[in-house]
C-alpha cells in the first residue's frame, strides 16, 4: 500500500497546487465580478463559459492525450489554466470573460481527465478505496485552501488573478519533473443516450439535475455570499462547509444505497436537499452559524447524487456496457452544468439571491419527485441484471474519460 500511495506522490502534489488555484478562481471570478457591477445573469453567462468549455473539453482531450500521451497534454493544459486567469486580470470585460472562462473550463476538466485515468491505471481492489480516499481528501483541502486565499489580497487588484496563475504554473513542475512511469493512451468511448435513457430514465434526468445543482452552485455561491453580505472569509467558510459536506457523506450514502433501493436514497436526497436550501433561505446571513449548518447539509445531498446516478444505471448494464453508459452520463452531467447556471442566474437576477437557492430547492424537489415516480412505473429489480458496488467519486466539477470513471472494476463484481 505505501509503494502504491509513493507512486503517486508526485501526482497528488500536481492535484494539490491545481486545486489551490481552482478554489482560488472559482472565489476571486465572482466577486471581481459583483466588485465590476455586472448584473448576476451577466455573471451566470460568464460561468457558462467555464461549464462549456469543461463540456467540450470532456470529449475532445481524450484524442489529444491518445495522440502524444498524458503528461504532455497535462502540461499543456495546466498552461491554459494559467493563460485563463491571467487573461481576466489584463482585460477586465464581461464578453472577454466568457471566452477566457471557456478556458478555464477546458484546461480544468481536461486535467482532471488526465490524473483520474492516471489514478485508475495504479488501483487495484486491494487498494481502490485507499488512493481514491487519499485523491478525494486531497481535492478537498486544496480547494478549502484556495478559497481561503481570497482574503489575503484585494480582488479588485490583479494580485489575486496573478497569484492564481502562478499556482497553476506550478503545478505542472511534480507530475513534469517525475519518474513515474507514465500511463498507456486513453481508449476513446462511444454514448449513446436514447440507450441510456431506456435503460434507467433516473439515471438520465436525474444526472441533468445533477449538473444544474453543482454546476449552478460552483459557478454562482461565490455571488450569492457577496449579495447576501457576507464577507470573503465568511463567504469562504460557507463555500467550504458545503464542500465537506460532499467529501464526508460519498461513502455513507453509498453504501446505505448498495443496501437498499437506490432510488430510495436518490428520494431522500432530493428531501434533505429541499428542506436545506430552505432553510438557507430562511436565515441568509442573519445567522451565520446556521447558514454554515445549512450549507454542510445541502454538500451532504449536493455532490453524492451523480455518483449514486452512475452506480443506479450500472446496476441495470451488462460489463461490456460501462463504457458506454459512464460517457452518456458524463454528457448530459455537463449539459446540466451549462443550463443551470442560466436558470439560477436567471432567478437570481429576478429575486435576488434567494433565487439561487430556490432554483436548488425546486431542482431537489423534482429529483426526489421524479425518483418517486419511476418507483412507481419499474419495481425493484425489475431490468436489473446485477447490483454493483458503488464507488466514491470525486466532487464536481470534475473532467474525466469516461472509459474510466465511475465504471466498476469488473473484479469487484459478486459471482
Amino acid at each position: 500500500m505505501l509503494a502504491s500511495l509513493v507512486s503517486i506522490a508526485s501526482l497528488m502534489l500536481s492535484t494539490f497546487l491545481m486545486m489551490v488555484g481552482y478554489g482560488l478562481m472559482n472565489f476571486v471570478v465572482p466577486i471581481r465580478s459583483v466588485a465590476e457591477g455586472w448584473s448576476t445573469f451577466t455573471i451566470s453567462v460568464i460561468a457558462t463559459g467555464y461549464t462549456f468549455g469543461f463540456t467540450i473539453s470532456c470529449i475532445v482531450t481524450p484524442r489529444f492525450v491518445k495522440r502524444v500521451g498524458h503528461v504532455r497534454v497535462f502540461g499543456a493544459l495546466i498552461s491554459l489554466l494559467s493563460v485563463g486567469i491571467l487573461l481576466c486580470a489584463l482585460m477586465v470585460d464581461w464578453r472577454a470573460w466568457v471566452a477566457f472562462r471557456f478556458i478555464s473550463g477546458f484546461g480544468i476538466a481536461g486535467s482532471y481527465l488526465i490524473i483520474e485515468s492516471w489514478l485508475n491505471e495504479r488501483v487495484n481492489n486491494a487498494n481502490r478505496a485507499t488512493i481514491f480516499s487519499v485523491y478525494m481528501i486531497t481535492c478537498l483541502v486544496g480547494s478549502i485552501g484556495g478559497q481561503y486565499l481570497v482574503p489575503l489580497g484585494d480582488p479588485k487588484t490583479t494580485y489575486l488573478f496573478v497569484l492564481c496563475g502562478i499556482i497553476f504554473a506550478l503545478a505542472m513542475l511534480p507530475t513534469a519533473l517525475s519518474s513515474a512511469k507514465s500511463p498507456t493512451p486513453i481508449a476513446q468511448a462511444k454514448f449513446d443516450l436514447p440507450k441510456l435513457y431506456r435503460l434507467s430514465p433516473i439515471a438520465f434526468i436525474g444526472s441533468l439535475l445533477s449538473g444544474a445543482l453543482s454546476g449552478t452552485w460552483n459557478s454562482l455561491g461565490g455571488v450569492y455570499t457577496q449579495n447576501v453580505g457576507m464577507n470573503t472569509a465568511q463567504g469562504a467558510t460557507l463555500l467550504a462547509c458545503v464542500l465537506a459536506g460532499g467529501a464526508i457523506s460519498q461513502m455513507p450514502i453509498g453504501r446505505i444505497s448498495d443496501l437498499i433501493d437506490r432510488r430510495i436514497m436518490m428520494i431522500i436526497c432530493g428531501i434533505v436537499g429541499v428542506f436545506a436550501c430552505a432553510v438557507m433561505t430562511i436565515f441568509d446571513a442573519q445567522s451565520i452559524v446556521a447558514l454554515y449548518v445549512a450549507g454542510f447539509f445541502v454538500g451532504t445531498v449536493l455532490y453524492p447524487i451523480y455518483a449514486i446516478n452512475v452506480a443506479h444505471a450500472n446496476d441495470r448494464a451488462a460489463p461490456d456496457e460501462y463504457v458506454t453508459i459512464s460517457s452518456g452520463i458524463m454528457i448530459l452531467y455537463g449539459l446540466g452544468t451549462v443550463s443551470g447556471p442560466l436558470v439560477g442566474g436567471a432567478l437570481m437576477q429576478i429575486a435576488g439571491p434567494s433565487g439561487l437557492l430556490w432554483f436548488m430547492t425546486l431542482s431537489f424537489a423534482f429529483y426526489a419527485g421524479y425518483a418517486a415516480w419511476r418507483m412507481a412505473r419499474r419495481k425493484v429489480g425489475e431490468g436489473r441484471i446485477e447490483k454493483c458496488d458503488f464507488q466514491a467519486m470525486p466532487l464536481p466539477l470534475r473532467g474525466t474519460d469516461p472509459g474510466t470513471r465511475a465504471i466498476p472494476n469488473p473484479g469487484d463484481q459478486p459471482a
